[in-house]
């Protein structure tokens, strides 16, 4: 991932870019902003949510045997919570502006989760469900393709 400046010399991006792709790099280029939203969405909130998460449930009364009973989705789920803290409290306050806006979209998707369970929607469940697994098959299969 590049992120050149306006102010970042051409011939040095080109030298950047040249020596990545030297070693097998697949790159692309975009600006310091789009890459802290694009980042924001698919690797900074899901650590935020993970760590969140484990820490809701390490904080329960009960929470020790929440732990004793959890299985391979809670451990797939919450993997990244296991991450070093001092980095990702330096990432989250980097990338505190475009975070914000994306913990806003995900309270607004748990707010519509959660009216759907309240309404016992189970179309309206089953459609969420629906859309979200065929947005996720389809990626993994395209992430398998590049691998």
């Amino acid at each position: 991932m590049l992120t050149p400046l306006p102010e970042t010399l051409e011939d040095a991006t080109a030298t950047v870019s040249d020596l990545w792709q030297a070693c097998g790099a697949r790159l692309h280029t975009m600006t310091a902003d789009e890459h802290d939203a694009v980042f924001a969405t698919v690797s900074h909130l899901p650590h935020l949510l993970a760590f969140a998460y484990v820490d809701m449930v390490a904080s329960k009364d009960d929470g020790a045997r929440c732990f004793d009973f959890a299985a391979t989705g809670f451990r797939d789920f919450t993997r990244i919570a296991g991450s070093h803290p001092e980095m990702w409290k330096d990432i989250s306050l980097a990338n505190r502006e475009a975070l914000l806006t994306e913990l806003t979209r995900y309270q607004q998707a748990l707010a519509d989760l959660a009216q759907r369970l309240e309404n016992s929607d189970a179309a309206g469940l089953a459609e969420m469900f629906a859309r979200a697994r065929t947005a996720r098959v389809a990626r993994n299969q395209k992430f398998m393709r590049q691998s």
